[in-house]
This record gives C-alpha cells, sequence and structure tokens, in this order.
C-alpha cells in the first residue's frame, strides 16, 4: 500500500469512527505503529485530523468540508477524466473564470497549455500558471484566501468578478442534486462561485460523482441555471437522470 493510499484509508477511519488508536490503525492497514505514528504526525499538520495521545481523532463536525490536503489525493483519476471533459468543451480564444477547488486545479493543470484568458479564484491555480507560463493569459483577482484552501473571497473578489465578462465559468461544488441546486459548506465561498456564474455566459459544473445526491449550507443556484455537469462514470444515476429532466446536459467521463 503507497503511502498516499494509507493516508486517505487513515482518514477516513478516522473520519467515520470519530477516532482510532496507533493499534487500530496498524491492524487496518497492515503498517507498522511506528509508521502509523508517523502518518497520523504528517496527517495532523496538514489538518486532516488532530493528533492526541495512542492516536487520532478527527476534526470535522458533521457538514463541514474535509480538508483541501485530504481531497487533493482522493479520486484523483476521475477529476482527471472531468478536467480533460471540461477542457475540450472551452474554445481557444475563450475568456473563463476558474473556480477554486481540487477538480478545478486538474483543469488548471489544461488550460495553462490553452490559448484562453483565465481568471483563477484560488492561490494554488494562479501558482501553476505562474510556475510554467504558457499560452494561457492569466489575470490575477483580488481577495483574502481562505485557510488552508487558498480560495479567493470576499469584496475583493466580488469586485473582480463584477468588472468582467466571462465566456464560461467553470464551477466546482460541494453538493449538487436536482431539487436543492448547487451549494457549498462555506457563505463566502457560495457567493463567489454566484458572482462568477453570473458573470459568465454559461456554466460548466465540473465535479466527482461523490458530490450529487448532496446539499451543503450554502446555497448558490438552482439546477435550471448550470447548463452543463460533467462528472464521472459512478455519479447516481438517479440523479444525472433528475438533473437532466431539470434541463442540465450531464457529460459522464
Amino acid at each position: 500500500m503507497s503511502n498516499a493510499d494509507r493516508h486517505r484509508l487513515i482518514a477516513r477511519e478516522v473520519g467515520a469512527a470519530g477516532s482510532a488508536t496507533v493499534q487500530q490503525l496498524a491492524e487496518l492497514t497492515g503498517a507498522s505503529e511506528m509508521t502509523i505514528r508517523r502518518d497520523l504526525d504528517a496527517l495532523a499538520a496538514q489538518g486532516v485530523l488532530e493528533r492526541v495521545r495512542g492516536g487520532a481523532r478527527t476534526l470535522l463536525l458533521r457538514g463541514e468540508e474535509p480538508p483541501f490536503a485530504l481531497r487533493l489525493s482522493d479520486a484523483v483519476d476521475a477529476k482527471r477524466r472531468i478536467a480533460a471533459e471540461t477542457s475540450a468543451l472551452i474554445a481557444d480564444g475563450e475568456t473563463v473564470v476558474l473556480d477554486s477547488g481540487t477538480t478545478c486545479l486538474e483543469v488548471a493543470r489544461l488550460l495553462r497549455e490553452r490559448p484562453v484568458t483565465v481568471v483563477p479564484l484560488s492561490l494554488q491555480a494562479i501558482r501553476l500558471f505562474g510556475e510554467q507560463p504558457g499560452p494561457a493569459t492569466l489575470l490575477v483577482p483580488g481577495g483574502q484566501p481562505r485557510a488552508a484552501e487558498g480560495a479567493l473571497t470576499g469584496p475583493l473578489t466580488l469586485a473582480s468578478l463584477a468588472a468582467l465578462r466571462f465566456d464560461t465559468a467553470v464551477i466546482g461544488c460541494c453538493g449538487l442534486s436536482a431539487a436543492e441546486g448547487l451549494t457549498a459548506y462555506d457563505l463566502d465561498d457560495a457567493a463567489v462561485k454566484k458572482a462568477a456564474i453570473g458573470a459568465s455566459r454559461r456554466a460548466v459544473v465540473a465535479t466527482d460523482g461523490g458530490k450529487l445526491g448532496h446539499t451543503a449550507f450554502a446555497f448558490v443556484a438552482a439546477a435550471d441555471r448550470l447548463p452543463r455537469l460533467v462528472t464521472d462514470i459512478d455519479a447516481p444515476a438517479a440523479e444525472i437522470a433528475a438533473l437532466e429532466e431539470a434541463g442540465t446536459t450531464v457529460h459522464t467521463v
């Protein structure tokens, strides 16, 4: 088992159970207790869990967003397929506002190789465009980054979006359903997503199937405001059918 796979397994076990001992996690993963202690220290440093004597406990309350560092290594293959399909929907020369989140970060890796103009809404994506300049034109918005997330929020971000008009908004989400629409865990993040959709000719939601059928705290947009969704083949079929009935064109990859 690789370090990344073991970290995901540990994080899921601690999150599901609320806490776990070093011995329990060693038995679960087949790793030594010394290795598990190092894993717990690393995950605690990333904000994934809290290290306690003899083991670890979750930092997450019900309805909270999992840490960015944990989401970054989750469903990577699906996110890359989603990113490739999303990039294919964007034509050369377009102006794109790119939401925060791990799936949108994979879209950023592809768009930096395209002759498009991109306004990224996260520090991670801005850094990615800056590290390897390519044919893409980067415009950097203002805003205050959310701790650990890097997502830009606040009045400066909203003002930047209000000053521009985009061909496409690529939007991530925390939850999406036909009944409840697009939702986010953070009110400020929801406001930015809503502004990005409002400043664009069309919105493309890019999210893995695990988010479908779920509802987070902050409302962003009704399903009929979301003309396209790109998700993976593991997305629940009933929810896809309901979204299509609401008028959303769904691409599964």
